[in-house]
């Protein structure tokens, strides 16, 4: 972004690493949110470029214990750093945190409680793969703490699954949604992953049918992209795979939008929808509503990314050096960078417009608010009071109408 001054970090700089008094003025006013994660996986899917890790991968060099025992320390020293406020949100993301187990998951809420402590009816969160859940982990989730389940299904069609290179069994996403529910967690979140190579109209309709049979409460659905360096990747550069196609990819969205809002699940981002009793808003993720309002966050946990009052940091990527940096009584900041007036403005406008309470009329200077008019006449936005919403077609080219407000 234009103006943002990015650092990168060394080992020296990192032990030195402080935010400025400007950044923190505010922290507690504003909604502040930790993210953990959570670097371990049984396998590598072959469309995942997340900063994830299989046993084979680490070797000796780092295990679940040296990165628990960092996290301790990042924990401490983040409230060292910002003053402890009571923490809003917790989510638990990957990598896949299920693998820890309940008592491993609850081990993690228990080192933000004691460096924190949570805010009154906090949202805790942690993604889960189908597979490594069981009624008894989901007992004990309920037990630690943990008030939400977010679980990766993308899709309930086998062959669209093999060539995720996901090893969930279609069907294990919606028991483990049931068994969630069982449990007594009110709040379960099911993910797509839709425009897989291969997969038909068919496929979808069944993973639909499959989402809404579960009963969860929110439903997260992502076109697929091909991301470079991965497996996924490679096949379609050799032509062992399409291309995602993005006439496809609009229709898929389009059915999906008309399924979830036909079962009383209604959009609030652009790739997300809740159960409509949210006159409350409670069936929404909080925790990324954080991120899309510009909230504080810390992420820690190897190559987790933070942003607390204009200031954004990311932590070393491999789990044995985020270890030993932590070892060694230093923050594992891999480099970080102050955002200026004009980035924060300019991420505000890119988040918000995907909202469906939309983009703030008074966010925008006079230029920006004639572009936007282009837009209102092209159908692609509606004004409602005092914000810009995005219209049905407007949602599939939420990109273009950020670019053409911006220019």
């Amino acid at each position: 972004m234009n103006g943002t001054s990015t650092t990168t970090v060394g080992r020296d700089e990192a032990a030195a690493f402080a935010l400025p008094g400007s950044a923190l003025a505010g922290v507690g006013s504003r909604p502040f949110g930790i993210y953990v994660h959570v670097p371990f996986c049984a396998t590598r899917c072959g469309y995942c470029d997340f900063n994830t890790y299989t046993a084979g991968e680490l070797g000796t060099s780092a295990s679940p214990q040296s990165w628990m025992e960092g996290l301790r320390r990042e924990l401490d020293l983040a409230a060292q750093m910002t003053g402890a406020p009571d923490v809003d949100t917790v989510f638990v993301g990957g990598g896949t945190p299920s693998l820890l187990g309940g008592d491993g998951l609850s081990d993690v809420l228990g080192a933000v409680r004691s460096s924190f402590g949570l805010a009154k009816g906090a949202e805790v969160t942690t993604e889960s793969n189908p597979e490594s859940t069981s009624p008894e982990f989901f007992e004990q989730l309920r037990a630690g703490g943990f008030t939400r389940i977010s679980l990766g299904m993308q899709s309930a069609a086998q062959h669209v699954l093999k060539v995720l290179d996901r090893t969930h069994t279609p069907g294990r996403a919606v028991a483990a949604a049931q068994e969630a529910r069982a449990a007594g967690f009110e709040h379960v979140n099911l993910d797509l992953i839709y425009g897989t190579p291969g997969e038909r109209d068919a496929d979808l309709d069944l993973s639909l049918d499959a989402v809404l049979s579960a009963g969860v409460d929110h439903v997260s659905a992502y076109a697929l992209i091909v991301e470079d360096g991965t497996a996924l990747a490679r096949k379609v550069r050799r032509g062992e795979l399409p291309a995602p196609d993005d006439d496809v990819l609009a229709s898929r969205y389009e059915r999906i939008d008309a399924r979830l809002a036909d079962a009383g699940l209604t959009w609030y981002e652009v790739s997300n929808w809740a159960s409509a009793d949210a006159a409350t808003g409670e069936s929404r993720c909080r925790h990324n509503l954080g991120y899309w309002d510009g909230g504080d966050w810390w992420g820690a946990g190897p190559g987790a990314h933070s942003h607390v009052g204009g200031v954004r940091w990311w932590n070393v990527k491999h789990p044995a050096r985020y270890a030993d940096q932590l070892a060694a009584g230093s923050l594992p900041v891999g480099g970080s960078e102050q955002l200026t007036t004009e980035d924060v403005h300019v991420e505000r406008v890119m988040l918000t417009a995907r909202l469906r309470t939309g983009l703030p009329v008074a966010e925008l200077d006079a230029a920006e608010q004639r572009a936007a008019e282009t837009v209102v006449a092209d159908g692609l936005l509606v004004r409602e009071g005092e914000h810009l919403v995005l219209t049905d077609r407007g949602r599939l080219l939420a990109d273009a109408v950020v670019r053409t407000v911006l220019r």
